[in-house]
């Protein structure tokens, strides 16, 4: 097989918001298990070392519209822990677009210049797969890499080391879509004529995702489920006509979950060690939660189950439900800790509920990666009530963890939580989710045996990248 050459915004340990970083982290490596020569391009963001890396060749120019960048290429070879396996990582160097306090914005908002700065990355990696000269797919990851595909397909289709290479556009997201105005067009070098709704116009904007989706070969998303939902109207995102007419080449693959990264019985953040054959460790864990979120660890109700959140506050995950079901659900023999950070109406609603219980709840903002480690370890229930899901990786975490997943079936969510590992509840309903929520903690209480069996169960699930890499090692072949 000839080279896979990915393309992303982002990709751990490098740079992560979310995540599509956790995927461009582990996916790489586990296709490499499989002999497939991998290798992944991504900006050079501020903070990011060069140490250990080595330039590649000599800087050259990107021209994404009227406009045109100095950029360099850096390279750094990631190799598996055992030196098995090895993955080329290439970040694209261009201060002007990337040294910057953020990754898509600031504090203000995002950057308005974003379209051009993804713009460059794509052709930049463009560039850098002529100097490779054995690239056979691009495999693009949400919109910021989308304009490849139509890159190669308008301005590339005799050149002699391109015209034969596929493109796959994997969405993570439809939610997020790179939507910019008409002028757009100019400055990230697309002519006039593909401005219609057979191709880039989406309701009077450019629409980047939409590119991707009409220019690419192949289609996938993140979860089976989230494949056959993003085909209708009510997660479509007004893309769901598009999604029907190429649903011949759209499928969804699971996303996998990093054991190397997520395993209890090698997690150096925990306070104690167990596996699923000795969970004597987890009590351990939970106190030390408690300890870090300031909750009691004595007297009444010390005993009580916990029930964590890690995840962005964004409309998407569903919180206003909790808000919805709070006083219900603050008379529950239960605690809550938080951990995130975004919309401000979520941070405050999880902020006044602190306030107003701290003996039962705790928050803490911002994202912190060891801190995220000891909520999945020390919890015994987390919360995932989400709107809609592509594929959800915490559900995965949790469930390695012994700490059972309370969920919205939908998206990968309900690709991976069953009634023996979790629990679920249907509808986008405040009372739903209060009586699942109910239902789980009885459950706790009153059979603990069920209790048991189902940690155990989840705790043996495998959700491990390598099912998923044979997945997309047999699209890639039949391209």
């Amino acid at each position: 097989m000839k080279r896979v050459l990915m393309v992303a915004s982002e990709a751990t340990p490098f740079a992560k918001t979310g995540g599509l970083g956790d995927v461009m982290g582990a996916l790489p490596p586990a296709l490499a298990r499989l002999d497939v020569p991998v290798s992944v391009v991504l900006p050079r963001y501020r903070g990011m070392s060069l140490e250990g890396a080595e330039p590649l060749g000599e800087p050259f120019r990107v021209r994404p519209g009227w406009m045109n960048f100095e950029v360099a290429l850096w390279r750094q070879t990631v190799t598996g822990l055992l030196g098995e396996t090895s993955v080329d990582y290439y970040f694209l160097d261009c201060p002007e677009l990337y040294n910057r306090d953020g990754i898509y914005g600031d504090n203000l908002g995002a950057f308005g210049d974003n379209h051009i700065r993804y713009a460059a990355l794509c052709h930049g990696a463009i560039e850098l797969a002529r100097r490779l000269g054995d690239v056979g797919i691009f495999h693009l990851h949400d919109w910021q890499s989308a304009l490849v595909a139509a890159y190669l397909k308008l301005y590339y289709p005799s050149d002699p080391e391109l015209s034969a290479a596929r493109t796959i556009f994997t969405i993570h997201n439809l939610g997020y879509q790179g939507r910019f105005t008409r002028q757009a067009l100019g400055d990230i070098g697309l002519p006039q004529e593909v401005f219609n709704p057979e191709l880039v116009e989406f309701y009077g904007d450019v629409n980047l995702l939409k590119t991707g989706l009409v220019y690419s070969q192949a289609i996938t998303t993140v979860s089976p489920t989230y494949a056959r939902e993003i085909q209708t109207p009510e997660y479509g995102e007004g893309l769901d006509p598009l999604l029907r007419a190429r649903s011949s080449v759209l499928s969804g693959i699971l996303n996998g979950c990093d054991y190397s990264a997520w395993n209890p019985w090698m997690d150096a953040a925990l306070a104690a060690r167990y596996s699923a054959s000795d969970l004597t460790g987890k009590a351990a864990c939970k106190q030390e939660l408690l300890r870090v979120f300031g909750l009691p660890r004595e007297g009444a109700g010390a005993d009580l189950p916990v029930i964590g959140i890690v995840s962005r506050f964004a409309w998407q995950k569903g919180f206003d439900l909790v808000g919805e079901i709070a006083p219900r659900l603050m008379a529950m023999p239960m605690r809550l800790v938080v951990l995130g950070s975004g919309e401000a109406d979520v941070e405050e609603m999880f902020r006044a509920m602190a306030d107003a219980y701290p003996e039962k709840v705790a928050l803490r903002t911002g994202y912190d990666e060891k801190l995220a480690h000891q909520v999945e370890a020390g919890s015994d229930l987390f919360l995932m009530p989400s709107r809609y899901e592509p594929c959800g990786l915490n559900q995965m975490y949790s469930m390695r963890y012994g700490t059972l997943p309370i969920v919205r079936a939908t998206g990968g969510l309900e690709d991976t939580v069953d009634d023996e590992t979790g629990f679920k509840f249907w509808g986008f309903d405040a009372a739903q989710l209060a009586n699942c929520i109910e239902f789980a903690l009885g459950v706790y209480a009153g059979d603990r045996e069920r209790w048991e069996r189902m940690r155990r169960t989840a705790m043996h699930r495998d959700y491990s990248w390598d099912a998923s890499a044979k997945q997309y090692v047999r699209l890639y072949e039949s391209l």
